[in-house]
């Protein structure tokens, strides 16, 4: 197979050779830069995307295995993109190798640099190494329940306000967590098709503090406007016993806790979920929004391989022509993952969220040691 550049407007054309006849599938953009073939699951990049049909056909004939070979040395003089080592060169286990390849670029569409075709590659065994290894692969991010949004089924309608209905939520005893605000429960909340597990944070306002329970409406209004595979995703929020707000689930929990248990978890593996972390946080940026608390106990494990960045207290929604928040007062700020112009200034953008991040990686590195220890 291969994918090249079908037009500026930011398609694709993926080109399948099987049984000696060859089938084009068109890759389609659509307006929120999502990738996906006709009527197909739709994907954030490119990797992603052939990362998905490595392992399933999905609406294609048949998986994708093998890639056209090398198109020689004139394309390297001519300055075009990094061609995959022919097949006999790499041995890899199953499981996602475009996983394991971040640093490839992708062409972007429409660039005057971008070669014709782009040539991916996936697996060089034999062509039934996918089926052989399928039981044991590692699980992808996109097989999960919470990579699309609950909402993103046609059947599920979004309510035009963030309020959900008490009876369809159902909470389960034990807590998975707890803080100033209160705790965080597991429940389900019940969908046209289906239960669906989710995390449930129930605000602790003995003293009915209006504060309090601003600090969590602030907090649902930035997430109810976030809809990114790599971002803890609001459901609503319910008004019952008390204030609730209800998120989607991520069981394996804080990310500085879980590698503090595991730490036979690879370097490979932290970097694959520290990478994503990275691609929320640009989704993040894209749609001007500010974290302000990036750290490895706000990043959430769906599974070892899947990473979620998760809350949004103290975010900050900017407008199209600001690039930067001014605090007026200093609060409870964990200064250990800020920018020195956060502390002495005051004042956050996308760039002080790249210095936490850079704790955060190094949080993860380290096994979930504590910064400045």
């Amino acid at each position: 197979y291969s994918i090249r550049e079908r037009d500026s407007n930011g398609s694709y054309a993926l080109c399948l050779l099987n049984d000696g006849k060859v089938l084009h599938y068109r890759i389609d953009r659509d307006k929120t830069g999502k990738l996906s073939i006709p009527d197909g699951k739709r994907f954030d990049t490119l990797w992603q995307l052939v990362e998905h049909y490595s392992y399933k056909p999905d609406g294609l004939l048949r998986v994708l295995t093998i890639p056209c070979p090398q198109v020689g040395s004139e394309n390297e003089e001519r300055g075009t993109s990094r061609v995959f080592p022919a097949c006999s060169t790499l041995s890899w286990a199953g499981g996602g190798i475009i996983s394991r390849l971040k640093s490839y670029t992708f062409p972007k569409a429409g660039s005057k640099k971008v070669p014709h075709t782009v040539f991916l590659g996936l697996y060089c065994h034999q062509k039934n190494i996918i089926s052989s290894n399928s039981d044991q692969r590692e699980a992808l991010p996109m097989d999960t329940e919470v990579y699309e949004s609950p909402y993103a089924d046609p059947d599920e309608m979004k309510p035009k306000n963030v309020t959900l209905d008490r009876k369809l939520l159902t909470l389960e005893e034990g807590e998975l967590g707890s803080g100033n605000f209160g705790t965080v429960k597991k429940g389900f909340y019940k969908m046209k098709k289906g239960a669906k597990p989710v995390a449930v944070k129930i605000l602790k306002n003995e003293s009915n503090d209006p504060a309090v329970k601003d600090e969590l409406l602030r907090e649902a209004n930035v997430m109810q406007q976030l809809d990114n595979p790599y971002i803890v995703r609001m459901i609503g929020i319910c008004e019952a016993e008390a204030w609730m707000l209800v998120m989607e689930m991520a069981e394996l929990g804080p990310l500085n806790k879980f590698l503090q248990k595991n730490r036979h978890v690879t370097d490979k593996n932290i970097t694959e979920l520290v990478h994503q972390v990275s691609m929320g946080m640009k989704y993040l940026e894209e749609n001007n929004f500010v974290h302000r608390d990036l750290a490895a106990r706000n990043v959430l494990l769906v599974t070892q391989h899947y990473a979620k960045i998760s809350d949004f207290g103290l975010s900050k929604a900017l407008s199209a022509d600001e690039n930067y928040y001014k605090a007026q007062s200093h609060g409870k700020w964990p200064v250990k993952w800020y920018a020195p112009e956060c502390m002495n200034f005051y004042t956050f953008s996308s760039k002080s969220d790249v210095w936490s991040f850079g704790v955060l990686m190094w949080e993860a590195f380290s096994y979930g040691q504590k910064p400045y220890k």
